[in-house]
């Protein structure tokens, strides 16, 4: 019995099922199974990045159908459908990952033009892997309706001889190896338990840092981002967000009502606090851009560095996200951040409620050490910074959480790709005190910003993670670990200084102070770049080609369009 009669004047599926003329429309309803009653109630899409593809992705199916149950219970009527995802573990370390940023694009493309297309009122999107989190969370703010992002859920730890281990340790078991500190027999035992279940991976690499900012940000839940995937408490979460969209609609919430500038810095200082993933300051200006609002690279850093480090998580700590599920989840994270006056606890958020509201009656748990008081944080400043200097005049970023030290002093080792670096440290060609540059990696020179995290794991696996440096204007995983600097802009395709290097050239990192330089005198810079000339691309036709044909530089985003700040109209609204 509906216990609610809907006014669809001001909603966008009355293009689709009201008045006589849109007959031909609401036939393909009935011919779905639809009663007159359904067709009658607001319009729900329900986006899931489900796929067979990899374990960040198999449980979203199962979690959209209780999505469902709860718009249905509270008035709805969902439509599921689904997107891509390109998986960066299974992408990673090969010509594949040139797709994975592009997919973050394509499935912000996808969700909004299948919202169009069908004139849905409302969206809970359901998202697993590193892309398609920021990429469903950008279709959301471009789309501008009712909105609640669910997170699919962590993966279990895998158990390697009575040790916690994570897809991570395989990546840098094959520097082991490589240098022969690992037998064939031993690597394949690793990677046979790695990966015990469905769901993203574990430490607070891009999935758990992007699903970390999803509640910090106010799109999410609270507390939703926390169980596990094979958790059935995903299941009550689902339902309770299939709820809570029917609650935006009917008060109208929008997520530009939510994701404003200071909901941003919220987002900047949880990854700080979490020692997250370098990639938030990729994922955040670019979530900014579909509100309309100018939130860069340099933004973020200048968050992150002024924030304290206090959770204790991979790869730089001890800890995955089940712990941090064990001891009461992200708002645990949140509170601490709150009651230090961290964050903006008057921002609005999904439930209706202000950050502060939402977590009023957390408790912070003692006798742990997964995540510590801002009182006592393990340093006083987050675990990601920024660098600016003239090898990087337009910014990159250095993850330093866990590291031992904040300087680097070397010399210039360049490659022209990451294969071509992989296989020369696959080949112990390099040695302590290299500065490893891989450039033409950016988001036009790819194309696609690729990740680093095979090339990084191999340096570690050979015990030589603390003894090198690298630089490069791609990126790099959430799980990458040591002197890794990324985002370097502007990127060598373009002309940057970084194209200008040349072997044996001294390099000064120093993190404390925030600087990159490369100390070749500027006379000498310049008679590198009149003598440079753009390096030709094997992708000259389909989607990277387009992808690098649009997209913009990585401080802002690596976007590929203007953003909503442009816009004449919202879809919300017509």
């Amino acid at each position: 019995m509906l216990t609610k009669r809907w006014d669809k004047s001001k909603l966008p599926s009355r293009h689709v099922t009201v008045g006589p003329d849109r007959a031909p429309h609401r036939s393909y309803y009935y011919a779905m199974g639809l009663t007159e009653d359904e067709i009658n109630l607001p319009f729900v899409g329900v986006a899931t990045c489900w796929n067979e593809a990899a374990p960040c992705n198999i449980a979203l199916s199962r979690q959209a159908q209780s999505v469902k149950k709860g718009v249905i219970e509270a008035g709805g009527t969902p439509r599921e459908f689904t997107t891509i995802t390109v998986t960066d573990g299974i992408a990673m370390g090969h010509q594949g990952m040139k797709s994975s940023l592009v997919s973050r694009e394509v499935i912000a493309d996808s969700v909004e033009l299948t919202v169009r297309g069908h004139s849905y009122d409302a969206l809970v999107g359901l998202a697993g892997c590193d892309k398609s989190l920021p990429g469903m969370m950008m279709a959301m703010l471009r789309l501008n309706v009712p909105s609640v992002f669910m997170y699919g859920g962590s993966i279990l730890p895998g158990n390697f001889r009575g040790k916690d281990v994570t897809v991570v340790d395989v990546f840098e078991a094959v520097g082991q190896h490589a240098a022969g500190n690992m037998s064939d027999d031993d690597l394949h035992e690793l990677e046979c338990v790695a990966c015990p279940s469905a769901g993203a991976c574990g430490g607070q690499f891009t999935a758990n840092t992007m699903a970390t900012v999803s509640e910090a940000i106010g799109l999410a839940l609270t507390g939703s981002a926390g169980a596990p995937a094979p958790y059935e408490d995903r299941d009550r979460w689902a339902v309770e967000s299939g709820r809570a969209v029917m609650h935006l609609i009917e008060h109208q919430i929008r997520p530009r009502d939510i994701v404003t500038l200071k909901a941003l810095e919220n987002a900047a200082v949880v990854v700080g606090a979490t020692g997250g993933s370098t990639n938030a300051a990729l994922h955040l200006p670019a979530m900014a851009n579909e509100a309309g609002i100018r939130f860069t690279l340099d933004d973020v850093v200048a968050i992150m560095r002024r924030t304290p480090y206090i959770a204790d998580l991979k790869p730089g700590g001890k800890y995955v996200a089940l712990d941090v599920h064990k001891i009461g989840g992200i708002p645990v994270i949140i509170k601490s951040l709150l009651d230090a006056g961290l964050l903006h606890g008057d921002c609005l958020t999904v439930t209706g409620k202000t950050l502060a509201e939402n977590h009023r009656d957390v408790v912070f748990p003692k006798n742990q050490d997964v995540v510590y008081p801002v009182s006592q944080a393990i340093t006083k400043t987050g675990g990601v910074v920024g660098l600016k200097g003239n090898l990087a005049p337009d910014g990159a970023v250095v993850k330093v959480a866990g590291m031992k030290t904040q300087r680097f002093e070397g010399t210039a080792l360049c490659f022209d790709s990451e294969e071509e670096a992989f296989k020369a440290v696959q080949d112990r060609a390099y040695k302590a005190g290299d500065v490893i540059i891989i450039r033409y990696e950016g988001p036009k020179g790819g194309p696609g910003m690729r990740e680093m995290l095979s090339t990084t794991s191999a340096i570690y696996g050979q015990g030589m993670g603390e003894s090198v440096a690298l630089i490069t204007d791609g990126r790099f995983s959430g799980g990458t670990r040591g002197f890794c600097v990324g985002h370097v802009g502007p990127e060598a395709a373009v002309g940057g200084p970084l194209a200008l290097v040349h072997n044996g050239d001294k390099i000064i990192i120093d993190a404390d102070k925030g600087t990159i330089d490369l100390m070749v005198p500027d006379a000498e810079l310049a008679v590198r770049k009149a003598a440079w000339a753009p390096r030709p691309t094997d992708y000259n036709a389909g989607a990277i080609w387009k992808y690098a044909q649009l997209v913009g530089p990585a401080r802002l985003g690596a976007v590929t369009h203007p953003g909503t700040a442009a816009e004449t109209h919202c879809y919300a609204d017509i």
